[in-house]
């Protein structure tokens, strides 16, 4: 009896390490966050679907900082496509003739994260509807100042999450609106 006990002590022993180490079979997952549910963007005639929410956003930045702008009314035109100018990534084409359009490179596009896509956007944007002008100026620290640089300067770019509602004031300041026209 001393040697049956011993062995079923033993299985026992075994089978408690096996199932206190095992891996779970259905181990918890995380709970997938679901997406934010956003409100369907209106669309913009003649504006690459892809563009949308940069034309919104843009409408939306320029609204919190008191300034209405309606990028639909003035039919400014969109697209991504390629650009044959090397390190220029978009361009607004403007003209007292036909819409203003602008035209984001298609190369820069498919590599671009949503911040360089958004600083790229809004400053074609600002040629197109605030009609700004470049400004090259810059921090001491060489930092540019403005959205609207030409990328011909010498200062460097500092867009992201912690500098943008800086360079969003200054790109809607309307001190500078109208300087192309």
């Amino acid at each position: 009896m001393n040697c049956k006990f011993e062995k079923w002590t033993f299985l026992a022993i075994i089978l408690i390490l096996l199932v206190g180490c095992a891996e779970d079979e259905d181990p918890v997952t995380a709970i997938e966050e679901e997406p934010e549910e956003q409100t369907p963007i209106q669309a913009y005639n003649n504006v690459d679907r892809e563009l949308w929410i940069y034309y919104d956003r843009f409408e939306k930045e320029a609204a919190e900082r008191g300034i209405q702008i309606d990028l639909r009314r003035e039919r400014i035109t969109g697209e991504i496509s390629e650009l044959h100018e090397d390190g220029v990534a978009g361009q607004c084409n403007y003209s007292s003739f036909f819409p203003n359009e602008i035209i984001v490179d298609k190369a820069f596009w498919d590599r671009a994260n949503d911040r360089s896509r958004e600083f790229v956007v809004f400053h074609e944007l600002g040629h197109c509807s605030l009609g700004r002008e470049h400004r090259e100026a810059s921090f001491s620290n060489g930092v540019c100042r403005s959205l609207m640089r030409s990328g011909t300067g010498n200062c460097i770019d500092n867009y992201r999450t912690s500098t943008r509602d800086t360079y969003l004031d200054e790109l809607f300041d309307q001190r500078f609106f109208n300087e192309i026209n």
